[in-house]
């Protein structure tokens, strides 16, 4: 049976009013936890309740465990 391991990690959006995402930044991330064996799964964003722009940007890992 194969076992594994999870990380989640947020990137804040920025701009005034949020909503912008620093994908160079973003894309460095996703790179260098590649690089450590981490396997994208989803990725998916929150709101703003009043305005519904993007607050953040939540990627899910996973990896082998062991």
């Amino acid at each position: 049976m194969d076992c594994w391991e999870y990380k989640t990690v947020k990137m804040e959006a920025g701009g005034l009013m949020g909503g912008i995402v620093d994908t160079d930044k973003f894309d460095a991330l996703l790179n260098q936890l590649g690089m450590q064996g981490w396997n994208l799964v989803s990725v998916f964003d929150t709101n703003m309740a009043v305005h519904g722009t993007t607050r953040e940007v939540v990627a899910v890992f996973k990896r082998a465990a062991g």
